[in-house]
């Protein structure tokens, strides 16, 4: 018992060390640096210790202490108790999402079975989503808090904005738990050890509906109309200083790394290299013996798996640097005349197949 809570507690310490302690910091610095590349600039380049700049890294220490330095402003009139919680549960849906999102395999070490998720749950897409909507709450609610007429604007657009892709976001994944008979992301996951049962290659459309509704979900450029500078001065978090605003703006990092990590396992192979089975590497590293073969295959899968979440956080970053915004009317076209009867037709003919393969 004590063994299960040592290892459980050191998979909660790991996705919070990484999420919270290295991509969210990071990925300040990313945003800045790659879209200083794509324009011909040289980025953020200021900040140095000693003279040095570390081609810009210093600049998430010195956001950090800034906002943690910075005066919390709350405006007159507003709701002082709703105005300080809606970054808390913003935050923390972006988290809590990774309790169900695996990294890894199972492997067996010195007698004791290591299954590299949180917490192994039969729903665990139902999780998912469940826990991701809740982030809504977090928004509308900072935006009617602020007493502020562009804030307000910015959660109902939020609101709506939100809801309306959730509704696809889900039926997008329908084909693909048709496909592999389960909403166990370990099961899913493990599934895809053959390249070309990954499910990207079994459902395509689903692929870029899901990756098209959960960017919308995030509010990122080309559907920031929630927060649409131009627009609505900042949207939701107009009225938000300090370590609040900074909270916001890490939930939306956060959840940038969440859709990565859910559009590996249930796209891209999970923590599985194209052509090369876990078997064979265990066969490779056979001359250490069996522990520490399954040892030096976790921590391969471990680098497989962020690899390919990383990619795909390069992916979102290069989308959000090459598109425009799209018109309110756009999203909310696009979320219910394009891909709500696409994701629905996706499901009929996933049907279809599996039936005439059957």
């Amino acid at each position: 018992m004590i063994l299960e809570l040592t290892i459980t507690l050191a998979k909660i310490l790991f996705i919070i060390g990484i999420t919270v302690g290295f991509f969210a910091p990071v990925l300040t610095w990313v945003e800045r640096k790659q879209s200083a590349i794509m324009q011909d600039r040289v980025g953020a380049n200021r900040a140095d210790i000693m003279g040095f700049t570390a081609l810009g890294l210093f600049h998430a220490i010195a956001d950090a202490i800034k906002m943690f330095t910075k005066e919390d402003f709350v405006p007159q009139g507003a709701n002082r108790f709703l105005h300080t919680l809606s970054p808390i549960i913003a935050v923390i849906p972006a988290i809590l999402t990774f309790a169900v999102v695996p990294f890894g395999g199972q492997y067996e070490l010195w007698g004791t079975k290591v299954n590299l998720v949180i917490s192994d749950l039969d729903v665990g897409l139902l999780f998912v989503f469940a826990i991701a909507s809740i982030a809504t709450y977090g928004y509308v609610i900072s935006g009617w808090a602020s007493n502020n007429n562009w804030s307000l604007l910015g959660s109902m657009r939020t609101a709506s904005q939100m809801i309306s892709y959730e509704v696809t976001m889900g039926l997008t994944i329908v084909g693909v738990l048709m496909v592999y008979g389960t909403m166990k992301l370990t099961e899913i996951g493990a599934a895809q050890e053959d390249f070309f049962n990954w499910g990207f290659f079994l459902q395509p459309v689903g692929f870029f509906m899901f990756l098209a509704a959960s960017i919308a979900e995030n509010k990122r450029i080309p559907f920031d109309a929630p927060e649409a500078e131009s627009e609505l001065v900042a949207g939701y978090f107009t009225e938000y200083s300090g370590l609040k605003f900074g909270m916001f703006f890490m939930s939306e990092f956060i959840e940038m790394v969440t859709i990565g990590a859910i559009v590996t396992i249930l796209f891209f192979g999970g923590w599985h290299i194209p052509f090369l089975s876990s078997a064979t590497l265990l066969l490779w590293f056979d001359f250490l013996g069996t522990n520490w073969a399954n040892l030096v295959l976790m921590l391969i899968h471990i680098g497989v798996f962020w690899a390919k979440v990383i990619f795909f956080i390069w992916f979102q970053m290069t989308i959000r640097w090459t598109l425009p915004r799209f018109r309110y009317d756009q999203i909310m076209k696009l979320g219910w005349k394009i891909l709500l009867p696409l994701s629905l037709a996706n499901i009929l003919v996933t049907g279809i197949v599996i039936l005439v393969v059957n």
